[in-house]
């Protein structure tokens, strides 16, 4: 089974506990094994207009299924949380992005992986070294040099 690593992340309606069900969820997908999660991490907003900070993390899981299967299930998991999608990169009670699915690159209209812009984000890139420091990416760059580049965001470990 391909190792898989999710983005997570909050900013309404009781991020840390949003995260914390969503992992649970994560957990129960058929043919789906939770590994691992990063620590939580409060993070300044990514977006349009007044948003209250993120909580952020990422999970390390092992999973039978194919990445677009993958991705309908965790969909469904932020709509079972409320997720709302109406405005591009506002605030929602869940986000569950596809970082990593093992070796794999795919560009697809509904999927992109590794994910498009994980290198411009310390709240993907700080709590997935945490879980592999060591990591190189399908593309055959390392995580650590990723680390180097990626712009300053206010970011801190809860």
């Amino acid at each position: 089974m391909p190792r898989c690593y999710i983005g997570l992340g909050s900013n309404l309606s009781d991020p840390q506990r949003q995260l914390n069900a969503a992992l649970t969820a994560i957990d129960s997908i058929s043919g789906t094994r939770l590994l691992r999660c990063s620590s939580f991490y409060c993070s300044a907003p990514v977006g349009p207009g007044e948003q209250p900070d993120y909580i952020n993390a990422v999970a390390e899981i092992e999973t039978v299924l194919p990445p677009h299967g993958l991705l309908d299930q965790l969909q469904a998991i932020e709509a079972g949380q409320g997720r709302e999608r109406e405005i591009r990169w506002g605030a929602r009670t869940l986000d569950l992005d596809i970082l990593l699915f093992g070796e794999k690159i795919l560009d697809t209209e509904r999927l992109h992986v590794p994910h498009p812009r994980m290198a411009e984000r310390n709240f993907v890139l700080l709590p997935l070294a945490e879980l592999a420091p060591a990591l190189v990416l399908p593309t055959g760059e390392s995580l650590a040099a990723l680390l180097q580049r990626c712009p300053p965001n206010r970011l801190e470990k809860l």
